[in-house]
Parts: C-alpha cells; sequence; structure tokens
C-alpha cells in the first residue's frame, strides 16, 4: 500500500505516474477540444491550467517541466526555421524587417504611453511592460506546420518578423535590468552586446554548415544524424545565452542555418517533425498553461482592469503591426489574419520579463497577476485566429490548385521506372529520383532489378539493392513496387516494364568506364537510348543529393523545341525546391525566356541564375566553377534531335577528362511525344 500511497500523492511526484498523466492529456486533449471546435493549442494549454498548481494540483511546475518546457520552445523556434523556405524568406527578407521593426515599435511606444498614464508607474515599469507587449513567441506555430503552410508569405513575414522584434525586445529588457542593478543606463554595455550578437550570427554562419556537410556526408545513420542536428541546435542556444541573447534566438538561428541539410521530403525532416510535435513542443505548451493562475481573476477588479488593459494594448498594438505591413505590401486578409496570429501569442519571453520585473520589484503583484492573465488571453487569441487563418488559406490554396492545369507528372501518370543493381547507389538514386518528383505526385515509383543470369551471389546483391531502394522510398513517403525481371539483357527488361507499367521516365546509376575501349556512358546507356523515346536519366552522385552545394545546369542550344523540354525543367525545378539550392543554368541567350517563362507559369520557387554561352569555351570556362561537392546535371542531346550539335559530340570526352570526380547527372530529353 506504500507505493501506492506514493503513486496517489497530489501533486503526483512518482516519474512515471507524472509522465503518464501527460502522456495522456498529449493524447486525449486534442480528440477533446476537436469535438469542442477549440484549436489544439489552446486545447494543451488549458490542460496544463486544470492539471497545474493552480487549479486540481495534479501536477507541480517541477525540475522535468522546466527542463522539457525549455527544450519545447527551443524545439519550436528550431522547426519554425528548419521549415521554412529559404528562397521565400530570402525574398520576402525586407518585408519582414519592416514587420519586425513596427511590430517592436508599436507595442513598445503604446505600452510606454499607456502604462505611464493609465497603470500611473515610473518610466522603468513601463519600459518593462512595454517590452512585455512587443515581444511574442510562435505559441500557434504548430498549426501553421500542420496545415503545410510554413512558405506561406504570411507565415515567412511573420516569422522573420519575430526574430527582429524579439531581439529588440530582449535587448531593452537588458537593458532595463542593468539600470535596476546599477542605477544608470550603459551605451557600452550595450554596444558591447549588439557587436558580440553580430560576431556570433556571422560565426554561426560560416562554422556550421561545414561541420553539419561533413558529418552527414560521413555518417548515414538517421538516428545519429537526428542526435547531431538536436546537438548543434542546443550548441548555437547554449553559446547563444553565454553572449547574453536568449537561447530561442540561438535555436532559430542554428536552425536557419542548417536549413538546407534539412530537405522537406527527406526521412531526417519527418524526423524532427514527429519528435516536436508528439513530445517536445506538447509539453512546452501544458507548462505553459501551469504557469497561469486563473484564480487571480478573482482577487479583486484591480487584476481584472490591469489585464484588460494589457490585453487590449497588446493585441492592438499587434494588429496596427499587421494592418501596415499588409496594407503596404499588398498581403491578403487571410495571410494578414495569420500575422496576427503568430505575432500575438505570449510565451517565452514574456513570462521571463514578468518574472525578473518581480524580481527586481518593478511589478507590482496586481500588474504581475495582470500580466499572467494577459499570457492566457493572448495565446488563446493567438491559436484561434491562426487556426481560422490556416483553415482559410488551406482552402484557397486547394480550391486553386483543383482549377487550374493539372500537374504534368499526373497528366502523364508519372511514374519513374528505377533500375537499380547495386546496393551501395541504390539509396542515392531513390532518393534523387524522390526529390524530383511533386509533392502531390501520389503515384509509386517503380523499382526494377534485371537479370539473365541463375547466380545466386548476383542476384542476393541486386535483391540488397531492391530492399535498399524501397527503404529509401519510404523514409521519404513514397510507396514504391520491386520487380525482379529476368530477361535476355537489361536493356530489354527495362524497355519492357517501361511499356507494361507505362511509365515516364527511366532513372538508372551511370555506368563507371573501366577499360580504355569503354565508353563515357557505356554501351547499356547507348542502347537504352536507342530502344526507347521516353526520358532517360543517368545519376553519379559521390555525395549524398541532399548534402551537395549548388546545381549548375548545362542546355543545349535549340533545347526549348524538344519534346521532353518541359518534362526534364519540372523535374529539376521540383529538385531545386526540394534540396533549397541555387541553380545556375549554363545555355545560349535564345534559351533563357523559355526557361524563365515555364518557370514562373508553373511558380516554381528557388533561386536561379543564367550564365549565357555564345561557344563550348564559354562552357570550359563556366564550368571550372563547379566544385566537387556541386551537381552537374547535362541535359543531353540524342542523335537526330533538333538540339544536336557538334558541340554535343564534345561532352563525354570533357566529362571523362575534367569532371571525371563531380557529381553528375546526365538527361535525354524524351522525343516525338508518346507514341
Amino acid at each position: 500500500m506504500q507505493g501506492l500511497d506514493s503513486v496517489l500523492t497530489l501533486p503526483l511526484t512518482q516519474p512515471v505516474a507524472i509522465f503518464l498523466l501527460v502522456l495522456v492529456i498529449i493524447l486525449f486533449s486534442p480528440t477533446v477540444f476537436d469535438r469542442l471546435r477549440i484549436p489544439r493549442v489552446v486545447g494543451l494549454i488549458v490542460a496544463g491550467v486544470v492539471v497545474g498548481p493552480y487549479c486540481l494540483n495534479l501536477l507541480a511546475y517541477d525540475a522535468s517541466f522546466k527542463i522539457f518546457g525549455e527544450v519545447g520552445i527551443l524545439y519550436l523556434m528550431f522547426l519554425a526555421a528548419v521549415e521554412i523556405n529559404m528562397y521565400h524568406l530570402k525574398r520576402n527578407f525586407r518585408s519582414g524587417l519592416f514587420y519586425g521593426i513596427l511590430t517592436f515599435l508599436i507595442p513598445m511606444v503604446a505600452g510606454l504611453l499607456v502604462s505611464k498614464y493609465v497603470f500611473a508607474v515610473g518610466w522603468e515599469t513601463a519600459t518593462l511592460l512595454a517590452v512585455m507587449y512587443s515581444a511574442h513567441t510562435l505559441v500557434s506555430y504548430p498549426t501553421v506546420s500542420r496545415f503545410g503552410l510554413a512558405s506561406n508569405k504570411g507565415v515567412v513575414i511573420a516569422v522573420a518578423g519575430t526574430i527582429v522584434a524579439v531581439l529588440l525586445a530582449l535587448l531593452v529588457l537588458a537593458e532595463v535590468v542593468n539600470i535596476s542593478r546599477t542605477g544608470s543606463f550603459n551605451w557600452i554595455e550595450l554596444a558591447y552586446l549588439v557587436v558580440l550578437s553580430a560576431v556570433y550570427g556571422v560565426a554561426l554562419y560560416f562554422i556550421f554548415p561545414r561541420i553539419a556537410r561533413y558529418f552527414f556526408r560521413k555518417y548515414n545513420d538517421s538516428v545519429a544524424q537526428f542526435i547531431f542536428i538536436l546537438a548543434m541546435v542546443f550548441v548555437s542556444s547554449l553559446v547563444a545565452e553565454i553572449i547574453g541573447l536568449e537561447a530561442i534566438l540561438g535555436a532559430f538561428f542554428g536552425g536557419l542555418v542548417l536549413n538546407k541539410f534539412v530537405p522537406e521530403r527527406s526521412d531526417l525532416m519527418r524526423r524532427i517533425t514527429f519528435v516536436g510535435n508528439a513530445v517536445f513542443i506538447p509539453y512546452f505548451l501544458i507548462g505553459v498553461g501551469m504557469l497561469i493562475n486563473v484564480g487571480v481573476l478573482f482577487s479583486g477588479w484591480g487584476v481584472i482592469f490591469c489585464a484588460a488593459v494589457m490585453s487590449a494594448v497588446a493585441l492592438l498594438s499587434k494588429w496596427g503591426a499587421v494592418f501596415i505591413t499588409r496594407i503596404t505590401y499588398k498581403l491578403g486578409f487571410s495571410e494578414g489574419l495569420m500575422m496576427f496570429g503568430l505575432s500575438s501569442g505570449k510565451a517565452a519571453a514574456t513570462i521571463a520579463a514578468t518574472m525578473i520585473g518581480f524580481q527586481y520589484g518593478l511589478l507590482s503583484e496586481t500588474l504581475m497577476n495582470g500580466a499572467v492573465v494577459m499570457i492566457l488571453i493572448c495565446c488563446i487569441v493567438a491559436t484561434i485566429t491562426t487556426d481560422s487563418a490556416a483553415k482559410k488559406i488551406r482552402i484557397q490554396l486547394t480550391t486553386k490548385e483543383m482549377e487550374e492545369d493539372p500537374d504534368p507528372e499526373r497528366k502523364h501518370f508519372s511514374r519513374p521506372l528505377v533500375g537499380v543493381a547495386n546496393p551501395v547507389t541504390a539509396e542515392g538514386i531513390v532518393r534523387l529520383t524522390g526529390f524530383m518528383r511533386s509533392h502531390t505526385n501520389t503515384l509509386p515509383l517503380t523499382l526494377i532489378y534485371v537479370r539473365n543470369h541463375e547466380n545466386p551471389q548476383r542476384m542476393g546483391t541486386g535483391r540488397e539493392a531492391l530492399r535498399r531502394g524501397t527503404t529509401a522510398a519510404a523514409e521519404m513517403n513514397i510507396k514504391a513496387e520491386e520487380i525482379e525481371r529476368y530477361d535476355y539483357n537489361v536493356v530489354a527488361g527495362l524497355t519492357n516494364t517501361l511499356k507494361e507499367r507505362n511509365s515516364s521516365e527511366i532513372i538508372i546509376g551511370m555506368h563507371r568506364k573501366t577499360a580504355i575501349v569503354d565508353t563515357f556512358f557505356g554501351s547499356i546507356t547507348e542502347q537504352l537510348v536507342k530502344a526507347t523515346n521516353k526520358m532517360v536519366i543517368l545519376s553519379r552522385c559521390f555525395l549524398p543529393v541532399d548534402t551537395i552545394g549548388d546545381i549548375y545546369i548545362y542546355v543545349p542550344q535549340n533545347a526549348e523545341y524538344e519534346t521532353g523540354f518541359k518534362t526534364w525543367l519540372t523535374r529539376v525545378s521540383h529538385l531545386a525546391m526540394q534540396l533549397g539550392r541555387k541553380v545556375n543554368f549554363l545555355l545560349s541567350k535564345g534559351t533563357v525566356s523559355y526557361i524563365e517563362n515555364y518557370i514562373k507559369e508553373r511558380q516554381f520557387e528557388f533561386s536561379r541564375h543564367y550564365l549565357t554561352m555564345e561557344s563550348w569555351d564559354d562552357f570550359i570556362i563556366l564550368s571550372s566553377n563547379i566544385s566537387y561537392d556541386d551537381l552537374l546535371i547535362v541535359v543531353y542531346a540524342r542523335k537526330g534531335s533538333l538540339s544536336r550539335t557538334g558541340d554535343t559530340e564534345n561532352i563525354p570526352a570533357y566529362l571523362g577528362r575534367h569532371l571525371a570526380h563531380s557529381n553528375l547527372v546526365v538527361i535525354y530529353p524524351a522525343q516525338f511525344g508518346d507514341t
């Protein structure tokens, strides 16, 4: 019975019982609150209030909640950074900076005036309260992630603005604390912190990518990669705290720097999202609820008055910043609503300011209780608003997608046929194929191993290649069908399966030249290209495709007149977007407009640069800039095609002589339609 008493003692102290209750809340609160049409984020916060020390007292805000809560907010900021599309961030950087300054200044000015003349407090207390209004936390970001809107313009602006606003608010908070301690304002200390922050950001930008690239190329284990990413995030957070910044800023900066190493459709991204949404972020939200004492509302009209005024100032000033930004950059109402939802939540920085203010005697008990209630109100408004805006935007996007022409991949029933035979290269070929697909394409890949022998050892090697390829596809959430085919040669097996499955293209590993008389592409490739008019893609990547640097694409003259022009351009555009890499097109001047118009027509969004060529010598000069970790894609011209020129004959020899150790993809575009 003694064991039972220890478990049933309230608040719970037995670790297993505590963790079990938290898991039950995480499991069932979304179901309960979904039926009540209350956003899940609000549900978790309210659940924290109910089970917390100020209500049922089932759980105490002990060390476990402090640790998991801190990890949760860091994870939330990291997730926001790693999910954001860097191309969109660069395009919207100015608008994000503009909004960040506005969403800091307007609440700051309004907070100073209202606090000084309504609450009749000193300038130090008024400044502290203004910091609480200016700072905000992306409490409702899990809703954005759930609806797949991380690349929405309003979301990108709000996330970028959050970092600017929080950074400025924390600098002001640091000076308020310094004045409370020393009694004077120190410009030198503030300047030192600003310089140190700049050095920190630059160091992070240059050091982290090099470490990450080395690790990802050396270790392929998905668990090790996940732990490594977390370790890097916490290193950046810890260093940020050491130099005087908040850890949440370090987590966000770390996520931005590591963004390109975590592609959207990768297994690593799935693990990061799953762990965050399953454990860390819910723990943080429950912990926020446990800190809120709703009972203070009944302690007197003074608390209710303070809470009402503070909530009104916090929310209206944020809406003012959103309104000005929305009008300035011509954003839709739903996008503005999304920005307001993301910017109105209060948690980490606001809670820290409240605790500091009470500790240094800047806040009375009434003001502190009012601030606590304000945090709850702002969190509820933020999550409800974000949920409503996310649903509207998702409906708009879905309707637009249904009204537009179908994606060419669905139109042509894209179902790539991926030939595998080597377990070492199978995973890389499948990953490349996955990154070249549209995220709307739900058709399965067809993996094939063709044999014309009964050699048990070689059969085992081929089957292992199929297994690894299927595993790689599953990690990218892509269905794959395995085929082991016996045929009189590889080309016949591939082309016959291509016709039987109505596949749109063939993707295989590139031939490795082993003899002097051997050709660069190999006899099998040459026979395959002659045997089918479908697109053929050859891959030879020495590095994991998600760790490559820039992408270079050689486009032959008159490539725009080929039948498969739009198809290969669609594939490489998806590759660039999935990996978030810059694309350098090496092409003739006349082809630029065709490529740019099609990219804009299909609304592909990735960073691109056009390097025009007038002769083969220009390609030799431009290709010298390709480094060992870049990817070169060569759009090759078949014999008799419109884009076949004298320069085409020089390509195999040049690739074999000067780019033998480069990551290479060769594309033979489709010819003469589908017949």
